[in-house]
């Protein structure tokens, strides 16, 4: 086999690979995300409303991989969303003092947030806030992904 060969045989093969891992990256959270909260479920989550607002696609920092939309309910217990994530893994909710839509901007404040929980769904979620956190301490709600310390979206609530 010649030269020539060999190196393009080794260079579509690591790309192949190399896009098979990009892949499944992606599609992992998908196929192992549990199932989203039903109708019944953000119905009650909702009910006692002290907060409201919304993820939007056109924050700064959020992209094509990285975004939220859909409307966001903050109770005295829980954090809910009805409408979409972009799927991808480890995204936990915080509770930021500040509106933030950029990576510098959350890296900057979260030592003064609250870590809320892990979003394991993409089309809707109900989290449950921690004992003892007062979300009328904060103002915003921010979704990161921990793994990539990437921005996937926020919304101001007050």
């Amino acid at each position: 086999m010649n030269t020539r060969r060999t190196v393009l045989l080794t260079l579509s093969h690591g790309a192949v690979a190399v896009a098979g891992f990009a892949g499944g990256i992606y599609a992992l959270p998908i196929l192992i995300a549990p199932d989203a909260p039903t109708a019944e479920q953000l119905t009650a989550a909702t009910a006692q409303a002290l907060f409201k607002g919304e993820f939007r696609r056109d924050l700064k920092d959020s992209d094509a991989l990285h975004w939220g939309e859909g409307a966001v309910t903050v109770t005295a217990t829980t954090v809910s969303l009805l409408g979409r994530l972009s799927p991808g893994p480890d995204y936990k909710l915080y509770l930021s003092p500040e509106f933030v839509e950029t990576e510098a901007d959350f890296k900057r404040l979260k030592g003064s947030m609250v870590r809320v929980g892990d979003v394991k769904t993409f089309e809707n979620f109900v989290v449950a806030l921690p004992a003892g956190v007062d979300p009328a301490k904060y103002a915003a709600v921010v979704v990161w992904c921990e793994t990539f310390s990437e921005f996937i979206t926020a919304a101001k609530y007050r």
